[in-house]
């Protein structure tokens, strides 16, 4: 049996909707949808490069725990809520990622659960184990 090991970030929405930041399970870290909020603060509100700056932060932060860096991520999806955010979004995705070059999709939806978010972003790495 595969161990898995959860990391929390202390979002609120966490606990209430009973999820962690990270779950590593096997040779895969999966981090699931994280946005610009540090606690209870969005930084960037209504600038969607440096909500996608920071989300991005945040997500390597929650593969810190793990021991990995944006080297180990293969995939990104990026979520976003108006397609005009398309040029700002992306380019704070390559100062994240670009290196890494992960496999990567973009995707404009009707909203998150806080109307003054504009990007989550969700990453997938490779660990060796």
């Amino acid at each position: 049996m595969t161990d898995v090991r959860r990391v929390q970030s202390g979002s609120p929405w966490e606990e209430e909707f009973g999820f962690a930041r990270a779950v590593a399970a096997g040779d895969r870290v999966l981090v699931g949808g994280t946005t610009a909020f540090r606690g209870k603060v969005l930084h960037g509100e209504g600038d969607p490069y440096e909500q996608t700056r920071v989300a991005c932060e945040n997500a390597l932060a929650a593969l810190g725990e793990f021991g990995l860096g944006a080297d180990a991520v293969i995939r990104t999806r990026l979520y976003l809520t108006h397609s005009r955010d398309v040029d700002a979004v992306g380019r704070a995705h390559a100062e994240a990622f670009g290196a890494a070059r992960p496999v990567t999709t973009m995707v404009v939806v009707t909203g998150f659960v806080d109307s003054r978010i504009l990007v989550e972003v969700e990453v997938e790495a490779f660990r060796e184990v």
